[in-house]
């Protein structure tokens, strides 16, 4: 027979369960902004910014010095330990910063993966010892939530039971330390989108690891009402043949949390996944205009679904800084319409409050490129190719990227623009019709060009005195 000790006292409940809703009010969600120093690497690498911790600490400043407005879309920050003790320009360490706007600040604690032997690639977290300590400090030096993130795959032979019930107990093992000390668990059990599967395979694994994972939280003692969850959205694998609409994905998500998340927990807030900007705010949406019952706010925890425009407007330029927050602000904006299913009848209105000269702020490919501009391709082309291509078509890549179709004109226009903008070499008019899948623009940008156009060559040579060139763009 089992027997109640309780573990946390009717005070203790109170703040948690508190903190939860206020994280997910109406139309509010999470900023991700705790991507280790290797991860906002790769992102600062992609707009030609060093990875130095002042430019690591300048973007995040633009985020969370934005205007105070966007409370009314972000709840909650997550934290990496490095950006929960860096100051904005003033001196202002960045838990004051955003505290002032009324949104609430957590931080990332687990320590990355470690290998489970005897299975096919799988694995568990690192961090729980001295999990309690850690929590303590970070507690009193900010902190009202932590999130912790458990990774499985899908292929023919995983997710295994042992990787299943380990990540499971693990979660909910932190999940109880957190709560000890005050601090909201975000429970994230993410299911990687890599392969082939299609939409059904996803559901089921989705269910048997939620399944899982509130046994777990029930053996665990964890009070509910003060937790929060963060799972992937149920989709097919990147590489599956077969396309899913997004009410496809939205009756697929929420006919899984139906079955598997007690009504008890506050909010669920999906991560982007590798799902493009658009792609993540449209199936949010989606679901909050499914029909099914949603006993739970379905909002997001976004990352890149939330700053890749943002990044790709700063460059790393101070000049850059109110442009950048404008993206994030009209990003933040979508996505709060998406939490309450309103996406589609109020985004117009957003779009109208950009003056039109910003709305066309990305480059125009209808004109010549500039002449007298040379370019040699990067060493790191193909992986920056890779991830605009990523980011603008999202789950919709084939298993080799290159043959990505570009049919669709707005994200082939979406894509062009992109790397005009990051290589400052547009793809000229006359050859976009040559611009019929990845590995085609892959190839214009593997050309290099030299300084002097043909004009420039032939305005250099020596003309009879009757003739003279003159170049108008």
């Amino acid at each position: 027979m089992t027997h109640q000790f309780p573990a946390l006292t009717p005070e203790q409940k109170k703040a948690l369960s508190d903190t939860a809703q206020r994280i997910v009010a109406s139309g509010k969600g999470i900023l991700a902004a705790d991507e280790s120093v290797g991860t906002m690497g790769n992102r600062l690498q992609r707009i030609n910014v060093e990875n130095t911790e002042e430019n690591r600490r300048a973007f995040r400043e633009i985020l969370f010095s934005s205007d105070t407005s966007i409370n009314q879309s972000i709840g909650g920050v997550i934290l990496f330990h490095e950006t929960l003790y860096q100051k904005d320009s003033s001196g202002k360490p960045f838990p004051a910063l955003i505290k002032e706007k009324g949104i609430v600040v957590g931080i990332k604690l687990d320590k990355g993966t470690a290998p489970l032997a005897g299975t096919n690639g799988e694995t568990t977290i690192q961090g729980l010892d001295g999990l309690a300590e850690r929590c303590a400090q970070y507690k009193k030096d900010g902190a009202d939530f932590a999130k912790w993130r458990a990774v499985l795959k899908i292929t023919s032979t995983t997710p295994s039971q042992l990787a299943i019930q380990e990540n499971a107990n693990t979660l909910a093992r932190y999940a109880s330390i957190c709560q000890q000390h005050g601090l909201v668990p975000i429970v994230e059990p993410e299911i990687l989108p890599d392969g082939d599967h299609d939409l059904q395979r996803c559901q089921y694994v989705t269910e048997k690891v939620l399944a899982a994972v509130y046994k777990a939280l029930n053996d665990h003692h964890v009070y509910l009402e003060g937790t929060l969850l963060k799972p992937n959205m149920v989709t097919a694998g990147h590489s599956c043949s077969k396309k899913y609409t997004p009410q496809d994905i939205a009756v697929a998500t929420v006919t899984t949390l139906l079955r598997t998340v007690p009504a008890a927990v506050p909010g669920i807030c999906f991560l982007s996944g590798g799902q493009s900007e658009e792609e993540a705010s449209v199936n949010l949406n989606a679901m909050n205009q499914s029909p099914l019952p949603k006993p739970w706010k379905l909002t997001f925890s976004y990352g890149r679904a939330l700053q890749a425009s943002a990044l790709a407007a700063w460059l790393g330029k101070t000049e850059n800084k109110k442009a950048a927050q404008e993206a994030f602000r009209k990003r933040a904006q979508i996505n709060s319409l998406a939490c309450r299913g309103q996406k589609e009848d109020k985004e117009v209105e957003v779009e109208k409050g950009i003056p039109e000269k910003e709305e066309r702020s990305e480059p125009s490919l209808l004109c010549p490129p500039p002449r007298s501009r040379s370019y040699l391709p990067p060493q790191d082309l193909q992986v920056r190719l890779e991830s605009h291509v990523r980011e603008v078509f999202g789950s919709s890549l084939p298993q080799d990227w290159e043959q990505t179709p570009l049919q669709e004109n707005r994200l082939k226009f979406q894509l062009l623009a992109r790397l005009a903008v990051e290589l400052g070499h547009p793809v000229p008019n006359s050859q976009l019709h040559l611009m019929r899948c990845a590995g085609d623009v892959l190839g214009f940008y593997r050309t290099p060009v030299k300084d002097v156009t043909k004009f420039d060559e032939l305005a250099a040579t020596e003309l009879p005195p009757n003739l003279k060139i003159i170049w108008k763009q």
